[in-house]
Parts: C-alpha cells; sequence; structure tokens
C-alpha cells in the first residue's frame, strides 16, 4: 500500500482524483441573506 495503490490516500494524492479516502472540501456557499444583508431574526 502506498502511492500506486489506487485505494489509500497516497495513492489518491500521487493519481490527482477524490473518493471516500479523500474527499472534496465542501466549499460554502453565501446564503441570499448574506448576500443582501438582511440580519437573521432568532
Amino acid at each position: 500500500m502506498g502511492r500506486g495503490d489506487k485505494k489509500s490516500r497516497r495513492g489518491k494524492i500521487a493519481n490527482r482524483s477524490f473518493g471516500a479516502r479523500r474527499p472534496r472540501k465542501i466549499k460554502k456557499r453565501p446564503t441570499v441573506e448574506d448576500k443582501i444583508g438582511l440580519k437573521k431574526k432568532k
């Protein structure tokens, strides 16, 4: 298991791919309220 192994994390990094072992970072999208500048009611 190492760089050549497609199932391991190192192998995913070497192969430049993503999967269950190496998930992509989720970009948090701004909400509509944040875009127009409204304060949320609590």
